[in-house]
């Protein structure tokens, strides 16, 4: 079960907290990542506070259940109980809005409880040391070291509060058990039901609680504020970064380099400063890229150098040399071999291999072929105010600079354009066109 029903008030925002993005993606989707990855099944999401945006976001990445009061994390477990009392044998259950808690760490969670006996020790949590509560309950043990009681931070005496191992809200149960207690959780003085009120009940009945500590308190880290959520930024860039280059990518400066958790990079790429790799990115083998390059959603070759660039949903074969300054627009297909100079732009269009684009150009809705030279400054006029319409460039085609393509217009292989040319018609293949508008002149020798 993974709690998402708060509102999350100390984030000042009209968003449901778990919405609000972490490197990409929102809060909730590494509650579920890790969640799905610990467990090998889907989740049960509890959501309250903007259910619909919520759903809307996760779809049938979870079974859904809504807590229509928000009344205490105990109200909220209980909610769940009508869809899966005597389907599981054991609960974990984690809150959405503590993104850097690992699989590997819940995993451990729920080998340590399903190897005891679950008649015995009907609780396993996840507890943490760290002298920053973070506004965690301090966990109170007895003479003998065990787990007796939670105790809030805001009700803690301060004898209480100089405990340093904390309540990381991270639990195991055995689900029979469960159930019964659920029903035995105190009514709080704020009118509300806490999960944590059930590890009394186990030591009243004479269970033990067994307590498991974090070897990594960073996992811990909950976000409540703003600062907090740039806080897990940090460290979580800070932990895909680390990931990349110990598996063989070269990161010049970590500290300026943004990497998103969906983004793939091949051996021997070098990642130069201020590059951001946004969305479901992937890069191939022994790439340069940037600096000062953003690429989004977009698929990356082999041996390919992208400098100073934007690529947005462009996929861009391999040995491609793009920039520096250039923008791929959505739809940019980039073939094997192909060079884009300076300040180039492409929008919706294909080029064929080892073509080449100049400077100062724009491409859009176009398709063309291998072995195509496009001349600085060259402009495919796709659009008459009402439509777009497509350009065709054969293959071998010399495009002149400065020339203007009125789309929609064909120019056959190894067809060419003088410079300042205003290709209203089609060109015929092997067939030179110059003027405003561009006249055919003569065939050229293929």
């Amino acid at each position: 079960m993974i709690l998402a029903a708060g509102q999350g008030t100390r984030m000042r925002s009209s968003i449901p907290k778990v919405m609000h993005p972490l490197l990409g993606q929102p809060l909730i989707w590494y509650a579920l990542h890790a969640a799905y990855h610990a467990t090998g099944s889907k989740p049960t999401l509890i959501v309250g506070y903007g259910a619909e945006q919520v759903r809307l976001y996760v779809q049938d990445s979870a079974d859904f259940v809504i807590q229509e009061q928000q009344l205490g994390t105990g109200h909220a477990i209980q909610q769940v109980e009508s869809l899966l009392r005597g389907n599981a044998d054991f609960i974990l259950v984690i809150t959405a809005d503590m993104p850097l808690l690992t699989s590997e760490t819940l995993h451990n969670l729920i080998q340590t409880h399903t190897t005891a006996d679950p008649k015995k020790i009907p609780i396993t949590m996840l507890t943490v040391i760290n002298e920053d509560s973070h506004g965690f309950g301090r966990i109170l043990r007895n003479e003998n070291g065990d787990v007796v009681s939670i105790v809030e931070e805001a009700v803690a005496t301060p004898e209480q509060l100089a405990i340093q191992e904390c309540n990381a809200s991270a639990y195991c149960f055995s689900a029979d058990w469960l159930w019964e207690a659920l029903e035995r959780i105190p009514l709080s003085p704020k009118g509300e039901y806490y999960l944590t009120d059930i590890v009394s009940i186990a030591v009243e009945d004479h269970l033990a609680v067994r307590a498991m500590i974090i070897d990594d308190p960073i996992e811990t880290i909950g976000v409540n504020t703003r600062v907090h959520l740039a806080e897990a930024t940090d460290i979580l860039r800070k932990r895909i970064n680390n990931n990349w280059m110990l598996s063989g990518v070269t990161i010049i400066d970590p500290k300026s380099t943004y990497i998103e958790p969906n983004v793939e990079i091949g051996q021997d790429t070098v990642i130069w400063p201020n590059t951001h790799l946004q969305g479901n990115t992937s890069i191939g083998k022994t790439c340069k890229i940037g600096p000062n390059t953003l690429l989004l959603g977009s698929k990356v070759g082999d041996r390919c150098e992208i400098t100073t660039a934007v690529v947005e949903f462009a996929e861009i074969e391999d040995d491609v040399e793009i920039g520096p300054f250039a923008h791929l627009r959505k739809g940019a297909h980039l073939a094997k071999g192909v060079r884009m100079g300076n300040f180039g732009e492409i929008k919706n269009s294909y080029l064929g291999p080892e073509t080449k684009m100049g400077h100062f150009s724009y491409i859009g809705d176009a398709n063309i072929g291998a072995n195509v030279n496009i001349g600085a400054g060259t402009i495919t006029c796709n659009y008459d105010g009402e439509r777009k319409y497509p350009t065709e460039i054969g293959e071998g085609a010399f495009i002149g600079s400065d020339t203007m393509l009125v789309a929609p217009v064909k120019l056959g292989d190894g067809a060419q354009t003088g410079a300042g040319s205003v290709v209203t018609k089609d060109v015929p293949e092997n067939t030179l066109a110059v003027g405003a508008p561009a006249r055919a002149i003569r065939k050229l020798k293929k």
